[in-house]
């Protein structure tokens, strides 16, 4: 009898079609909830104008979003580890589906803001469960480029979201928003149909006694990337982690503090940048940096970042690729407090997109990595649950700190991600190439 570790099986089955079909799929969701949560900042003025209130006040339909997506992140996280990554997706793509489409037809305030919120946890279980479950198909030598390349498809939802609202803005449609939620819906609908193809994690189903089933999978792979089967005597064995696997137990507790530090502070400048520009921007602006047709540009300025990320955590590593991407996002903000033309104001605005996209996508390949399969989704879901409470804090605390001057709060973002960037290097860890667990 030949044992071999899960990780050794995937590097047999390498990557082609079978993890193109999954990225195909995840990416299409991955995009949707992108959409979703962007939606915040492009339908908040739309959203006023319709039921008379004031932007602030429409806003609101963010802070419920946020919180049902701190919910969902927590709880459906912890779920993915307990019943399966398969059901968990299904079960929270289908929510996303039914109450993003129902948010279109909202006869008032308040229904909306009852359907944002469950949309919201939908959207917050999606998304950690959906990076646990694609770094569990991927050999080590290439998981970190497949996994920000899925966190690539963030930038098409970004850009899908920002021309919708460009063209009902150029259209003048009635209740804008309606349209825009309309759009973001349309993904989940067709991914939800797509998850039924999407099989069980190998690894999952390895650490819960089911060996054959993860075996199955495996000779899938082989046998669609035109590979010699395992060998009868081949017999796949999880890795051994150690007895305790919590992700504060002593192994893990340091690297845990530091990367949810990270993804609450990244997040909070991410969100206090992307919830106010695209209202500032579709008001007054900066002289020719106005209207919608520029976030258009901020969504495109995202790819090369995801490009450079792709490479950068299989070049230079996951942890020195998060680094300076970090530090080069709090020099995009520094750049916007100290502009003294608009054309300076637009290169900031850009450069803050393709460092803060970077960012994400390194932080997203980085995460999964840290946790072993017991508690990846546990791991992912904390992480989520840092990002949505800094989704919850970033509008207060731009309409706290805007009063003392926009320049005063782009630079307390600056100031929060050089913290992010020392907070990267105190984790105890390089995940570049290492197997999972």
């Amino acid at each position: 009898m030949s044992r071999i570790s899960m990780d050794e099986a995937l590097d047999r089955a390498g990557t082609g079609a079978f993890q193109k079909r999954l990225m195909g799929i995840f990416g299409l969701v991955w995009a949707a909830d992108a959409m979703q949560v962007l939606a915040v900042g492009f339908t908040a003025a739309s959203i006023a104008k319709s039921f008379g209130l004031t932007v602030p006040q429409a806003l609101q339909t963010g802070t419920l979003f946020f919180l049902g997506m701190l919910i969902g992140a927590v709880v459906f996280g912890r779920l993915a580890d307990r019943i399966g990554r398969r059901r968990v997706l299904i079960v929270t793509v289908a929510c996303d589906a039914v109450f993003g489409t129902l948010s279109i037809f909202a006869p008032d305030f308040t229904v909306l803001l009852a359907l944002r919120f469950l949309t919201g946890i939908a959207v917050g279980g999606t998304l950690p469960v959906d990076y646990a479950m694609m770094a569990e198909f991927l050999p080590a030598r290439s998981r970190g480029r497949w996994l920000v390349a899925l966190e690539g498809f963030w930038a098409i939802g970004t850009l899908i979201v920002a021309l919708a609202a460009w063209a009902a803005s150029v259209a003048g449609v009635e209740d804008a928003w309606r349209y825009i939620f309309a759009v973001t819906a349309l993904p989940a609908l067709i991914g939800l149909g797509l998850r039924f193809f999407v099989p069980e994690s190998p690894l999952y189903l390895l650490r819960t006694d089911r060996p054959a089933e993860a075996r199955a999978i495996v000779e899938r792979m082989l046998a669609l990337h035109g590979k010699a089967p395992l060998r009868s005597e081949d017999e796949i064995v999880a890795i051994q982690h150690g007895a305790s696997e919590g992700v504060f137990s002593p192994a893990l507790r340091r690297r845990s503090v530091m990367i949810l530090a990270i993804w609450f502070l990244v997040s909070v400048s991410y969100y206090g940048v992307f919830t106010w520009m695209p209202a500032k921007l579709a008001s007054d602006g900066f002289g020719f940096v106005r209207g919608y047709g520029f976030l258009v540009f901020v969504a495109l300025a995202q790819v090369p970042g995801y490009a450079l990320a792709a490479y950068g955590v299989e070049a230079w590593g996951r942890r020195p690729t998060l680094i300076g991407f970090c530090l080069l996002s709090a020099l995009g903000c520094l750049l916007f407090v100290v502009s003294p033309s608009d054309m300076l104001v637009g290169a900031s605005l850009l450069v803050m997109s393709f460092a803060l996209l970077g960012t994400w996508g390194a932080l997203y390949a980085f995460t999964p990595e840290l946790y072993p399969t017991a508690s990846r989704g546990t791991g992912m879901g904390a992480a989520g649950a840092m990002a949505r409470l800094g989704g919850l804090v970033a509008p207060s605390l731009m309409a706290f700190v805007v009063a003392e001057g926009l320049g005063v709060a782009i630079g307390l973002f600056a100031g929060f991600l050089v913290l992010a960037a020392i907070a990267a290097v105190a984790i105890d860890a390089e995940t570049r190439q290492v197997a999972l667990s």
